[in-house]
């Protein structure tokens, strides 16, 4: 099976613009870039190549993954970070869009206690930017974003947006409803994909992955076509969990009939929604 990582990360710790991880995160505290990658997929299936998306939010973090990408075959595109309200978005925005791996933005929407942020008026000439310029919007949010994205994919039609680890469902506290009701809602609208990534972290330290199977099975029937897997290496590391493990235990739940979902599920939608060749 062939496989395209729609979610990783690289840090270097002090580097440009980077302040997390800080010591506070001990198993994922230290350097983590195109050699080490390789080594955590080196007993996985094959993976075909990786989409590196920002973990700061900062310009000069973005420029310093974007340089690397340059550079790694196994990076086939990069989602980076634009303080989407200032005034000078939409130039850095078509700066960024002219780098030849550059597919989306991400702001970090989870770290921002406006729930309806995204909604703000003066951040339209920056969206209206991401969408002359074909670039994908990564939604990094928590349930209680999901009425609010819902809502701002209503306004953005022509923006295709894609919600990072499932939305964050609250597994370690057992809660299905209504993050369950929500994404099904949400998965009614054509320009909205999902990942199905970043569960593990999402429950306490050791549970059973079994545990995840509900949120799993929910995911993929949302959203047939338009699901794709991420490992959100190395982050996946602070759950004390392995690359080909959470690869395995996702194809398990998933509960792919035949090749042709497994195909979606673990390269055809990441292509299709990154453009990827």
């Amino acid at each position: 099976m062939r496989v395209i990582d729609s979610h990783v990360h690289f840090w270097r710790i002090g580097g440009p613009g980077q302040t997390w991880p800080d010591a506070e995160w001990p198993l994922i505290y230290r350097d983590f870039g195109p050699v080490e990658l390789l080594a955590a997929t080196a007993t996985a299936m094959d993976v075909q190549g990786v989409v590196l998306v920002q973990s700061q939010p900062d310009d000069r973090d973005t420029d310093w993954i974007l340089e690397i990408a340059r550079d790694a075959m196994v990076v086939l595109a990069v989602v980076g970070w634009v303080d989407l309200a200032s005034p000078a978005a939409p130039a850095r925005i078509a700066e960024l869009a002219g780098k030849p791996k550059l597919r989306g933005l991400r702001p970090m929407l989870q770290a921002i206690d406006d729930t309806g942020w995204i909604l703000r008026r003066e951040l339209e000439p920056a969206l209206q930017a991401m969408v002359q310029h074909g670039l994908r919007f990564d939604a990094l949010i928590q349930p209680r974003h999901l009425p609010v994205l819902l809502e701002f994919a209503r306004r953005w039609p022509k923006l295709p947006i894609v919600v990072d680890h499932g939305a964050k469902p609250r597994i370690a506290l057992g809660e299905i409803e209504p993050w369950q009701a929500q994404l099904a809602q949400l998965s009614l609208l054509p320009n909205i994909y999902c990942k199905l990534s970043g569960l593990r972290t999402e429950q306490t330290v050791g549970a059973p992955t079994a545990e995840l199977e509900p949120y799993i099975r929910q995911l993929v029937a949302s959203f047939p076509g338009r699901l794709m897997w991420g490992s959100d290496w190395p982050v996946l590391l602070h759950a004390r969990d392995s690359y080909s493990d959470w690869l395995e235990c996702a194809r398990q739940y998933a509960g792919a009939q035949d090749q042709a979902q497994l195909d979606s599920l673990f390269s055809g939608a990441a292509r299709d929604f990154y453009g990827l060749r």
